[in-house]
């Protein structure tokens, strides 16, 4: 007989088909929204960067054990309520940062090379007119990291590609050859492109705001691989629609599937649908990864990848 799973989270089909053979799947929302009242024997939970793991949810599930967290992002679970019933909580670090890290510089190049822009123009005839408007120089410039963990570490290293300075901030300074800022607003008035690789919480809340916004300035780019709720969007949307800031490229949100309205129609912000890890090899990695704490667990091993103390 299977053992009951209570996925409450969207899955690559590759991932939802291995669970389905595994064992008998409960689904709900997100948030556990439409969990029926029969869970007194659901022992494990599978959930993602976006599902909320809240306190009262985990109250309602007298046997749980495990919380497999597909994604890297693990602030949608309440930690310290799964650590005081003695529930480990695991997540897919690592196997994701090359994409993440990727993707950033592709957004960092598309926005200051208008790149979306300059498709429209190619195929619209308007080139017969006259040539595309100048764009920013990227190579050389000064670049801002906002959480030099794993990707914002594999984005430093491509930057340098580029020849970029880099400087960064976080909870500390760490033992690297970029220069550390005691705040997102100091590091925002040093540098060009600021990127936010750190993740959500009540720590980083609005970490960008509009005086973050400010000391970046009209000729500064904002570009955010980390979460959606770190950039004050309001904030941002105001920013760019009076040319307060140059321009911005995201790829998480605040309400997401639903960027802020003010973005939308803005010529300087480049949008992305929370894409960053989904390519085949790393989601098929996270998906291997799932399954790996999921087995380790059933056989009383030591988890692969457990969130950090």
């Amino acid at each position: 007989m299977k053992s009951r799973l209570l996925k409450i989270a969207r899955l690559p089909a590759m991932l939802d088909e291995q669970l389905h053979a595994r064992y008998e799947v409960v689904e709900a929302g997100e948030d556990g929204s439409g969990l029926s009242a029969a869970t007194d024997d659901i022992r494990a939970m599978v959930a993602n960067g976006e599902s909320r793991v809240s306190r009262e949810l985990i109250g309602r599930l007298p046997a749980l054990q495990l919380i497999v967290v597909f994604g890297v992002g693990y602030d949608g679970v309440d930690v310290q309520a799964a650590r005081e019933r003695g529930i480990q909580v695991t997540h897919t670090p690592d196997v994701l940062t090359d994409d993440v890290a990727d993707l950033a510089i592709t957004l960092l190049l598309g926005i200051a090379r208008n790149t979306r822009q300059a498709d429209q123009f190619a195929r619209s005839g308007a080139w017969a007119n006259g040539p595309f408007p100048f764009s920013r120089k990227v190579s050389g410039a000064r670049l801002g990291i906002i959480g030099l963990g794993r990707i914002g570490a594999a984005i430093a290293r491509r930057a340098a590609g580029f020849e970029m300075s880099v400087a960064y901030t976080g909870r500390r300074p760490q033992a690297v050859d970029y220069r550390y800022y005691p705040s997102a607003l100091e590091l925002a008035a040093a540098v060009d492109f600021l990127v936010v690789a750190v993740g959500g919480g009540a720590s980083t809340f609005h970490l960008v705001d509009a005086q973050v916004l400010e000391a970046l300035g009209p000729e500064g780019y904002l570009i955010n691989v980390g979460r959606g709720s770190v950039v004050d969007e309001a904030a941002l949307a105001d920013a760019l629609a009076h040319r307060r800031l140059a321009g911005a490229a995201l790829d998480v949100f605040e309400n997401e599937p639903h960027p802020h309205p003010g973005l939308l129609a803005l010529d300087n912000v480049l949008l992305a649908p929370h894409m960053a890890s989904a390519t085949w090899s790393t989601r098929r990695a996270m998906s291997d990864l799932v399954l790996a704490n999921l087995q380790a667990w059933a056989d009383g091993k030591p988890l692969p990848t457990p969130v950090p103390e």
